[in-house]
């Protein structure tokens, strides 16, 4: 379906001008099908590291996230981050990605569809994208009404987790020394792995290893996860992972990016610092309980800070699951919507 059929003649033209504006941003911008002729609300769909948004939340065994969305009014917006595109070959100026230059390009696609559109905004991320979302909402003037945030870690709390607070403080020096070093892009390997493998059982029982005990195995960052990408089970579907990473660019992750996420959940405010307390907008903060798990330090911060919060911890889904998991359009996705 062209993404223009259901709308109305005045919409389809405001989208159609909006897409013509966001040419030549460092980013990628994608208007998806909408359901409606008259949507009533945009999301602005921002993927996780290394994702785009197309593999993050329109892939799927049956409803996609962004059909789901278009399904109650919203008009999806993606933006896929600059990465996507990058040539490892040729990455001189990813030194410079870090989540500023991030925020940067996004408000240019925010401003945009102020102008164009003229709808309430949510921000809907995922993982990185949606500490993006966090960062973009504490900035001043921000026209989002609510933001969506899809299982990420903010700063554990020195106080009651001084373990996991110190080794984020490390990581952020980490990623530090390899940007020193010249290394500007990390690639995570999910996407080389699911384009080498055969399809034999006991490729897809190695995927299902990795994929549901990341927090296991090598990897600078693989410890933030409770269990993993996924819980397993039912919630794993490994075509739809496939048709997912099938689906990136890059596939890479600017180590600057990774440092200031570090640095966030490590209190390194001398690195990167989001004012909690600026943010205005109502947040809806969901954390798979096998993925980044329960670490509310961020939303009492924002709490504290006069917005309103709605934190909660859903048990039995991994990282990935939040978005691929087949149960997530009744576990998950209704608990984003604003009449609930």
């Amino acid at each position: 379906m062209n993404m223009t059929e259901r709308l109305s003649e005045q919409t389809a033209a405001a989208v159609e001008a909006l897409v013509r504006a966001c040419r030549g941003f460092p980013v990628a911008v994608e208007v998806f099908p909408s359901a409606v002729a008259e949507p009533r609300r945009v999301a602005v769909l921002l993927p996780g590291g290394g994702l785009n948004a197309r593999a993050n939340f329109a892939t799927a065994r049956d409803r996609s996230l962004v059909e789901f969305l278009a399904e109650h009014g919203y008009l999806p917006i993606g933006v896929t981050p600059r990465e996507d595109a990058a040539d490892a070959r040729d990455a001189s100026e990813a030194a410079a990605w870090g989540l500023a230059a991030h925020r940067t390009d996004v408000e240019q696609v925010l401003t945009a569809i102020v102008e164009h559109l003229g709808l309430p905004q949510d921000l809907l991320g995922h993982s990185a994208g949606a500490a993006l979302a966090l960062d973009l909402a504490a900035q001043p003037g921000c026209a989002a009404e609510r933001v969506l945030v899809l299982d990420t870690t903010g700063p554990y709390d020195p106080r009651t987790e001084p373990e996991r607070s110190a080794r984020a403080s490390a990581l952020c020096d980490e990623f530090q020394q390899r940007l020193a070093a010249g290394e500007l892009l990390l690639d995570p390997g999910l996407k080389a792995a699911f384009a080498a493998t055969d399809g034999s059982p006991q490729a897809r029982e190695r995927l299902t290893h990795a994929l549901t005990r990341t927090s296991e195995l090598p990897g600078p960052a693989n410890w933030i996860y409770h269990r993993g990408h996924s819980a397993g089970g039912e919630s794993l579907d490994l075509d739809v992972w496939a048709r997912a990473m099938a689906a990136l660019g890059s596939g890479m992750q600017p180590v600057a990016l990774l440092r200031d996420l570090a640095a966030l959940w490590g209190g390194r405010d001398e690195v990167y610092r989001i004012d909690w307390s600026a943010i205005r907008a109502e947040v809806v903060w969901l954390n798979g309980g096998s993925g980044r798990g329960d670490h509310d330090l961020a939303a009492r911060l924002i709490r504290a800070g006069g917005a309103r919060v709605d934190y909660r911890v859903v048990p039995g889904f991994g990282h990935g699951d939040m978005v691929w998991a087949p149960q997530a359009v009744n576990a998950v996705w209704p608990l984003l919507l604003a009449d609930q």
